[in-house]
């Protein structure tokens, strides 16, 4: 995979920001870290894979956070109940599939925008998640399905074997398929694709429906990390998820960006965010810290739609 333009800038500051760490820290450059900062994050990268797509048609989708939590919460309610593992992780993957339709519907068929549609259903499905559990956790599973999020093999955190997975699939969907050069046009000139007989509403749903497919994998190993089904679980993680694709390089306007871009600008985070916390700077600093990267990204970005 060759990197051009900004995903080579965005490497190159992700290796800057390391090599900067390491020499701060004696503790940052040690393989124990580094797997740790890839398990951190792990369920962000795996969601803004999704949301990359979505952005990517010049759309977006605030209710991934929702989306993880019913997903968990659907999950660790079927295990708790005696159903089979594989019976338990279907229904909160197709929780998430289900979410995306109905965002993907009311977006193209009603014209409504996307970030009402998936603001409302933010709210809902939140407000969902803690009408079926009266605010509390699903405890009771069993002991095996701990394992998924918390486990590893060969060393390497389970979690982030699967974020690794879910980019390489992700990044030949869009590079080397014709749905993939669908969704750059579509997100480029949407009149200009359809004119060119692209389905473009089609082309849009299925971003919502990979959307939240990814966050409902998401929501699938958070559970599992967590061992237990948390109404609250991913709250706020759709800023985090919509900042990893901006810095990443892909633009709030559709048609430029690449899931590598998001890989990179979700570690350029977390190794920022793994670094602050070695360096033991106030967690409000950090915030403010990490707020500053973000809007400088965006800044950039409208810099980069004013040359084009």
């Amino acid at each position: 995979m060759r990197l051009r333009g900004s995903e080579a800038a965005i490497a190159a500051a992700v290796v800057i920001e390391g090599a900067a760490l390491s020499f701060l820290s004696p503790h940052f450059l040690t393989a124990e870290n580094l797997l740790n900062v890839s398990l951190q994050a792990s369920i962000t990268a795996i969601v803004a894979a999704g949301m990359t797509f979505v952005i990517l048609t010049g759309g977006i989708d605030l209710s991934v956070g929702s989306v993880v939590a019913v997903a968990g919460i659907a999950t660790t309610a079927a295990l708790a109940g005696g159903h089979a593992y594989a019976t338990a992780i279907a229904a909160g993957l197709g929780i998430g599939l289900v979410s995306g339709v109905v965002a993907g519907a009311l977006v193209t068929r009603l014209g409504v925008a996307p970030f009402i549609v998936t603001l409302a259903l933010m709210t809902i499905e939140r407000g969902l998640a803690f009408v079926a559990t009266e605010g509390r956790p699903v405890w009771d599973l069993p002991p095996g399905f701990a394992g998924l999020g918390g486990g590893r093999l060969a060393g390497v955190p389970f979690p982030s074997i699967v974020m690794v997975l879910v980019f390489v699939v992700a990044h030949a969907a869009l590079k080397h398929t014709r749905w993939g050069r669908h969704v750059y046009a579509v997100g480029g000139n949407a009149e200009a694709a359809r004119l060119a007989g692209i389905g473009t509403a089609r082309v849009v749903a299925s971003t919502y429906v990979l959307c939240g497919g990814l966050a409902a994998l998401g929501g699938v190993l958070l559970a599992s990390r967590m061992n237990s089904g948390q109404p609250n679980a991913g709250l706020m993680l759709e800023l985090d998820v919509i900042a990893a694709v901006v810095v990443g390089g892909t633009s709030l306007s559709g048609g430029r960006g690449s899931v590598a871009g998001t890989f990179l600008g979700t570690m350029l985070i977390a190794i920022l965010r793994n670094g602050l916390n070695l360096l033991n700077v106030n967690s409000y600093v950090q915030q403010v810290v990490v707020g500053a990267v973000i809007l400088l990204a965006v800044l950039l970005d409208r810099l980069r739609e004013r040359r084009t």
